[in-house]
């Protein structure tokens, strides 16, 4: 098992652990063959005909995609949550409004980008947070492109 594990820290709002997608394992995950009903279920649906890989369904591209654990509370209005686990595509082109880890002046963070004439803007997900301006001043890249948020019930 090959992980490639970072911590990044960004004191001010945001926490988030990056590992490395691995596809060397194969789990398929039953799938039942009908949709699942959210009223009355139907005697049919006892049946499980399909299987799913994970892997497959939502790693486009294995050499660019890394998971990150969310640990704090600065996009909880774009339903990401602490603890939360993001699936992010480096080989993503990065488009206005993306949900994307950033670098910026030294330290990651977890935010919306907004793309405004010659500046960019980091845009949190909580009031309690102020959006960041990017200039031409600023060290800073996109870092990837959040895919997919998977979520603990």
């Amino acid at each position: 098992m090959n992980l490639v594990k970072q911590i990044m820290e960004n004191p001010k709002d945001i926490r988030l652990t990056l590992i490395k997608a691995e596809q060397e394992t194969n789990l398929s995950i039953p799938l039942a063959a009908v949709g699942v009903s959210a009223g009355f279920p139907s005697p049919a649906d006892d049946f499980i005909e399909l299987s799913l890989d994970l892997n497959k369904e939502l790693i486009r591209n294995p050499p660019c995609t890394f998971f990150a654990r969310v640990s704090g509370v600065s996009m909880v209005n774009d339903g990401i949550d602490d603890g939360d686990l993001l699936i992010v595509d480096k080989s993503v082109t990065p488009y206005n409004n993306c949900l994307a880890v950033c670098f910026i002046d030294g330290e990651f963070t977890l935010k919306r980008f907004r793309k405004e004439d010659k500046e960019g803007w980091l845009i949190p997900a909580n009031e309690s947070y102020a959006p960041i301006r990017v200039t031409e001043d600023n060290d800073f890249r996109i870092w990837g492109v959040v895919l997919y948020v998977i979520k603990k019930m």
